[in-house]
């Protein structure tokens, strides 16, 4: 009988905000679905469309089709370019193939690509600040000549970089990355070459670096901070280092409720919770309630920062 039950120790749940979907990731997964809805499945897309496997399976099961190279891609469907960006080779393949493709890059990955071009234009040696391998490494260098970018991933990179033309570098970078570690970067870059051309704004989106603000506070308040995001989410393994740094006793990326391990929230009496910006709300809702059915919740909303950003469809896919 319910009274029986021994009564569930109290647990306050700090929910960071802003979290989860930025307007970049909205935009691309609203793209999938309106070429669906437009041209019918299947649609192709390129690479993940956003980092994170509930999306990419709800997409699926809409009549998506997830592959890695558009070698893979029949001439006769639309196949849409990933929120991460996209080499300029593959846009180009896809026009020789002349294919239907909808680009769901993300506006302010777009916005790094410009400026990349820009400098690269104004005959500057470029430096990308970010991680090798990750897609949006790979579209930002892609857009420019082999050997036109560096990447530099640390400190130890920016020290040991050597211009042909210590006065004509400029840098950019990768606009997931964590904001203290990318400072520390920028700073080692500035001491060695006073003249760099920085970004007119930071190259970092807004959608980072409020996250990553809201986990500090939230942070400061938590014994355990649980991230909702995938592994291969550049901002989400962000966030969990944030919240390292900013002293929770531990921190955890999860998938969603099922690989939440109630141990971790031994002695704790108060836990964060936020979301990676590819990681549905849904996710989140689902970790409180499985902290609902072991403890006595409550859920203060902490707001770090106000984001009223979005960006427009493309028109093909918005005209009647």
């Amino acid at each position: 009988m319910a009274h029986d039950l021994p009564a569930r120790r109290p647990l306050k749940v700090m929910l960071a905000t802003p979290r989860g979907f930025c307007a970049g990731v909205d935009r691309a997964i609203q793209i999938v679905e309106k070429a669906i809805e437009k041209y019918g499945a299947p649609v192709y897309v390129r690479h993940e469309i956003v980092h994170n496997r509930h999306v990419v399976d709800r997409l699926k099961a809409m009549g998506a089709v997830f592959v890695e190279e558009l070698s893979e891609c029949p001439t006769d469907r639309p196949v849409v370019f990933s929120a991460h960006g996209v080499p300029k080779s593959v846009p180009a393949e896809a026009r020789s193939r002349q294919m239907l493709y909808l680009d769901a890059t993300c506006p302010l990955v777009s916005k790094v690509h410009v400026e990349a071009g820009r400098h690269h234009d104004a005959g500057r040696e470029i430096v990308l600040i970010g991680h090798a391998g990750h897609p949006e490494v790979v579209g930002t260098m892609g857009q420019l000549p082999e050997g036109a970018v560096t990447l530099i991933e640390t400190v130890a990179d920016a020290e040991a970089f050597t211009p042909k033309d210590a006065a004509n570098v400029a840098f950019v970078t990768q606009t997931t990355l964590s904001v203290d570690d990318t400072a520390g970067i920028v700073a080692a870059l500035r001491a060695r070459f006073p003249e760099i051309s920085a970004p007119h704004k930071e190259d970092i989106c807004y959608a980072t670096t409020n996250r990553q603000e809201a986990v500090k506070v939230v942070a400061a308040h938590s014994e355990v901070l649980l991230v909702i995001g995938s592994a291969n989410s550049s901002n989400s393994v962000r966030l969990v280092e944030v919240a390292k740094r900013a002293g929770v006793r531990e921190a955890r990326l999860i998938d969603d409720a099922s690989h939440l391990d109630l141990a971790w929230l031994e002695n704790a009496q108060t836990v964060g919770v936020t979301a990676g910006a590819s990681a549905p709300e849904r996710l989140v809702q689902g970790v409180i309630d499985r902290l609902a059915e072991a403890f006595d919740v409550t859920v203060q909303e902490v707001e770090a920062a106000r984001e009223t950003v979005s960006f427009k469809l493309p028109r093909v896919l918005t005209a009647g």
